[in-house]
């Protein structure tokens, strides 16, 4: 009896690694730090059984046609989907493995974490020193935001928003979010748009990235917020028009913002973004946790086990495939 044919994109923690290993010895991985061109990748994937792949990897219909339909199961070791074409994998009877729930809590520990330093200017500080400038303790150095008392506008009240509001809690602060779907938690108030824009003093991006929230934040959703607010995205780059913050951050129309993922990712370094002291920026770390990239990992194998094997996908992002 042959082994399916497949090819993993990266090489993923070895909890998932190993475990698609056990079941099925004989597979490829792209072993290299920078993923596959968009050649290499149409190449390795020809008439592959099983995928695994990352969000850095475009899923569309050129893609599946050089995969081909003997293909069972293609795996993404993430939650938001974006890079997928779910239309297309759907009309061709291809299951798409996710990895939803797991990185809920590093996210919304990240997204926190940007929030701080962005109100209390942690990273401009540590520039500060680094370059030689601190010859003083002085009482108007530097002066950031207050936490204690704030209200927090959250974008998108999912798991990792409901998570960000849960941590809140901690700070004192109020929390209001606006999400059409989602129910009250965490003593969270749900208002419309305009309402969280007018009174944040945080706002915190928790949308995935469709047709309807690209360029969400864009010049006026900046216009509508606080000249004092703070603008955290841990959500996609899509959903943030980058040339308008840069507007909104360079005239000081908003005091800061910090963000996790950027649209392209990697961000060029001519950005212009990159110029200002007001914007905080690293490399899309929401789920860069240890034990958070060991559970995607484990999620991704088993969704792609599941599918080799001819089983219903744990976490399958199209489940309509399963209507055909």
């Amino acid at each position: 009896m042959s082994h399916p044919k497949i090819f993993i994109t990266r090489l993923i923690p070895d909890l998932g690694l190993n475990l698609v290993k056990e079941h099925f010895p004989t597979l490829e991985v792209w072993t290299h730090d920078l993923p596959p061109t968009r050649e290499q990748l149409l190449e390795k994937v020809r008439g592959v059984d099983g995928l695994l792949c990352l969000l850095t990897e475009r899923i569309d219909a050129e893609l599946m046609d050089a995969i081909g339909s003997q293909v069972k199961v293609i795996s993404s070791m993430s939650v938001g989907v974006d890079h997928v074409d779910l239309v297309e994998a759907t009309r061709r009877g291809i299951p798409i493995g996710n990895t939803p729930g797991v990185l809920t809590d590093a996210t919304a520990d990240q997204a926190f974490a940007l929030l701080l330093a962005a109100a209390r200017r942690i990273t401009e500080a540590e520039r500060y020193v680094r370059s030689g400038k601190w010859v003083t303790w002085s009482p108007s150095l530097l002066l950031g935001a207050d936490l204690a008392g704030a209200t927090l506008g959250i974008v998108g009240f999912g798991r990792i928003g409901q998570a960000v509001a849960k941590r809140a809690q901690g700070f004192d602060m109020r929390v209001i979010y606006h999400d059409p779907t989602a129910e009250p938690a965490y003593n969270a108030e749900h208002v419309d748009l305009d309402t969280l824009l007018r009174e944040s003093d945080f706002v915190s991006i928790h949308v995935p990235l469709t047709n309807n929230t690209q360029h969400l934040v864009n010049a006026d959703f900046l216009s509508k917020m606080k000249p004092n607010a703070v603008l955290v995205n841990t959500a996609r780059g899509g959903v943030l028009d980058q040339t308008a913050l840069y507007e909104a951050l360079k005239s000081n129309r908003i005091f800061a913002a910090a963000l996790d993922v950027t649209d392209p990712e990697p961000l060029p370094m001519d950005s212009p973004l990159l110029e200002l002291e007001n914007c905080l920026i690293v490399p899309h770390l929401g789920s860069a946790s240890k034990r958070t990239r060991d559970q995607m990992s484990l999620l991704a194998a088993q969704n792609l086990i599941a599918g080799l094997n001819g089983e219903r996908l744990r976490h399958c992002a199209n489940p309509d495939v399963y209507k055909k």
